[in-house]
């Protein structure tokens, strides 16, 4: 497959696009990050979802420590060309670094942000950094 369905993609003044991450069953909104060229390029080939990390500026392979990887059902593009919605199958059940199913679980209550979703797996458990 050539590559011209990539230019079709608003990157930005910084090569980059917002990619949603929803479950393809539920529609449950599971985490945001950003995609680069290489990253959508990399997800398709693969299908799995590969983002880009702005802290680490690499791209990041979803799953790669954790073994929660994402397998893609589907990709979308906004209206607007410059977001991307990616239907996956979150493999294990957790898309959060932090051992949460997914990454929104603080909820502004009363004027402060409270934690709504519980730990599924410890991050150091996870996570394991020798």
């Amino acid at each position: 497959m050539a590559d011209t369905w990539l230019n079709k993609v608003n990157w930005g003044d910084n090569g980059l696009i917002p990619a949603i991450a929803q479950d393809y069953q539920t529609n449950e909104v599971l985490m945001v990050a950003w995609m680069n060229r290489d990253a959508l390029k990399e997800t398709v080939a693969s299908g799995n979802a590969v983002y880009w990390s702005r802290s680490r500026r690499k791209l990041w392979r979803k799953g790669e420590e954790s073994g929660h990887v994402q397998k893609v059902k589907g990709i979308f593009l906004d209206c607007d060309e410059d977001v991307i919605l990616l239907k996956v199958e979150q493999i294990g059940g957790i898309a959060c670094h932090t051992g949460r199913h997914d990454c929104f679980f603080q909820q502004l209550v009363e004027g402060e942000w409270r934690d709504v979703k519980p730990v599924l797996k410890d991050p150091a458990e996870i996570y394991k950094h020798e």
